[in-house]
């Protein structure tokens, strides 16, 4: 009997959601989407990465949904959001369905802390030019994720060489190839490639049975889309309140990109760096990717006044970003020496 594609039991089970929706994108593209938590309660809207599925925020909507209306959904392809045609691959859809599912799911005139992971922050940085963006989202959290190059600063296959990792990467982006049963052999593989040394066993079950349900094909097409990946203006347009976080031991989207995202991004305020965590960091630490969002919601979304938006002027609340902003710099900076002094 094959087992179900998610935990049943325990902190990574997904919780029963409060309803869900079926989101029409621009190219008729049908999205699964579920709403957790109280529905006047302030929104964040999450979007997963390549090969997962709502199930992968399993422990970071437990976290919230007592205190905020928490939307997640399955990109095209995965978990219950049917595949499309391969035409419809690409970071454009993935633009158009955020913008669907933000509109779709907030109320008219409502905006949200909008947060990505892996693919998922590569959504949001691909829909950073949208108006729609831009009108609906109040703040924005970066999870494990990077804009360009890949390939190329991967570190599943440490070659010496970018052309080198660049190839290798490029293969296993585009693998058909079936990952079969969860057995001991997948989880070890799955945990190198994806996880932090400390994961336990409950985090790598959770991950492979979300991984392994994920289409080969559907992985492929994505897979190809990931290894051209090209998002550099998107991250230098992505106009709100933004925040990092990267996992130490990350492989497949090293501290480099975390760092980079922080130096072009026009509003960063803050990069968190968690030690000895891999790229599944919503798995390995909800309770700091949930805190973060948290944080976000509270200094740019559930502060701002009753018909008010982000755009609007109020200079206590932007000088005191600019100071915020200021401060991270130059503590980065000086993280920056001490590891330049160290080596």
């Amino acid at each position: 009997m094959k087992r179900p594609a998610h935990l049943t039991q325990g902190r990574y089970a997904p919780p029963v959601p409060r309803t869900t929706r079926t989101v029409t994108s621009a190219d008729g593209a049908r999205l699964y989407a579920e709403i957790h938590g109280p529905e006047d309660a302030p929104a964040v809207v999450l979007a997963h990465g390549w090969t997962c599925s709502t199930a992968f925020w399993a422990a970071v909507v437990r976290e919230l949904a007592a205190e905020h209306k928490v939307v997640v959904y399955d990109q095209r392809g995965h978990g219950r959001s049917p595949a499309v045609p391969p035409a419809g691959y690409g970071t454009g859809p993935l633009a158009d369905d955020l913008v669907a599912v933000l509109e779709q799911t907030l109320d008219d005139g409502e905006r949200a802390v909008v947060g990505g992971h892996s693919m998922g922050g590569m959504t949001i940085m691909a829909a950073a030019e949208r108006p729609e963006l831009r009108a609906r989202a109040a703040a924005a959290l970066l999870c494990s994720t990077g804009g360009a190059d890949l390939a190329a600063e991967a570190r599943v296959f440490p070659l010496p060489t970018p052309a080198g990792r660049r190839r290798a990467h490029r293969l296993m982006l585009g693998s058909r190839a079936p990952l079969g049963p969860v057995s001991p052999a997948t989880r070890r593989a799955l945990r190198y490639a994806t996880m932090g040394a400390g994961s336990s066993a409950e985090q790598i079950e959770a991950c492979a049975r979300i991984v392994h349900d994920c289409p080969p094909g559907v992985r492929a097409r994505w897979g190809r889309v990931l290894h051209e990946l090209e998002l550099t203006r998107g991250v230098s347009r992505l106009a709100v309140p933004t925040a990092v976080i990267v996992g130490t031991a990350d492989r497949l989207t090293p501290v480099v990109h975390a760092r980079r995202l922080a130096s072009v991004l026009p509003e960063c305020v803050g990069l968190t760096e968690l030690p000895g965590l891999g790229h599944m960091t919503p798995v390995e630490d909800p309770d700091a990717v949930a805190g973060r969002l948290r944080e976000l919601v509270r200094d740019h979304l559930a502060a701002v006044p009753e018909g008010r938006g982000a755009a609007d002027d109020d200079p206590a609340p932007q000088g005191e970003r600019q100071k915020q902003q200021k401060q991270q710099k130059h503590g980065q900076q000086d993280r920056q020496r001490k590891r330049e002094s160290a080596a």
